[in-house]
């Protein structure tokens, strides 16, 4: 066992459940991004550009003297981009927390140590279940928001932890959506508010790198010199440099999305085992063994 290992089968409260997310990425922060970009390193290139194209595809509706024809066909261009960005994003965030789950799993099941060849061959197994489930997800919470913000908001928060339940309790899509509710029994507020505290720290985090493409496009507008250009607040959408601060949120986005994912990771650990005691078993039959070297 590493001497900064970070034992994730015990109880937490909200503090310590924090304080651990971000000890957690400090202490795996080489080994975890070398193996994150390994395998969602591809993918992330690929929703890049599919970001920065569907900007670009705007251009034919700001250029005034474009024909009709150019605009028809340059609709369609959109609307394909716009296709590939979602299968994209769809692809990227479903291999991404998986990535991430299944090195948790690794890290936690070998006591600091991680197997790659053995997260890279879960993440392409269960990528399908991850896909399936998070439709599941989206929709029941879409669902219970049109319904009424209240069902939304109580959704949201075991469904959240479903991913885990499919990956440490290695659970098909369905069980794991409909376990995640028997997980947060009892436990709803306590989660909620964890999850909450979170979720503002990384929507500020995020909100500061969309700052840099806010502020450049105020500047071509001409907003702090006072002279408005109409011409410039159409043209922006199809600016080089507003594109490629945009594909930097875009990735920014991503990647601080992760703390939600692990922090995540520490909820469900610390309901499991207050519900099953899992960790608390391994402890006691390990009493006494002797650590391999």
């Amino acid at each position: 066992m590493k001497d900064d290992y970070i034992e994730f089968k015990k109880q937490r409260e909200l503090g310590e459940i924090l304080s651990d997310t971000f000890a957690f990425l400090r202490s795996q922060f080489k080994p975890f991004f070398a193996t994150y970009f390994k395998i969602v390193g591809p993918y992330l290139v690929v929703i890049l550009i599919a970001s920065g194209f569907y900007l670009y595809s705007f251009q034919p509706f700001f250029d005034i003297g474009s024909e009709p024809s150019d605009q028809i066909f340059g609709g369609a261009v959109m609307v394909l981009s716009l296709f590939v960005f979602l299968i994209s994003l769809v692809l990227v965030y479903s291999i991404s927390q998986s990535t991430t789950l299944h090195y948790i799993k690794s890290y936690a099941n070998n006591k600091g140590s991680i197997d790659l060849t053995e997260i890279k061959r879960e993440v392409y197994a269960t990528l399908w279940s991850f896909i399936g489930l998070g439709f599941l997800v989206v929709l029941s919470i879409i669902a219970g928001f049109m319904a009424c913000i209240i069902p939304g908001v109580y959704l949201y928060v075991p469904l959240v932890l479903s991913f885990s339940v499919l990956v440490f309790d290695q659970k098909g899509a369905t069980d794991a959506y409909g376990y995640s509710f028997t997980l947060i029994k009892d436990e709803w507020w306590i989660t909620f508010a964890t999850l909450l505290v979170i979720g503002i720290i990384v929507g500020i985090a995020s909100y500061a790198f969309n700052i840099p493409a806010a502020i450049y496009s105020w500047m071509k507008m001409g907003i702090f010199s006072g002279e408005l250009d109409a011409e410039t607040m159409t043209g922006n959408f199809v600016d080089p440099i507003y594109i490629l601060l945009n594909v930097l949120s875009t990735l920014a986005s991503l990647l601080l999305n992760l703390i939600s994912v692990i922090a995540a990771a520490f909820v469900y650990f610390n309901l499991n085992e207050k519900k099953n005691f899992t960790g608390t078993y391994e402890r006691i039959q390990n009493l006494g063994k002797t650590p391999e070297n």
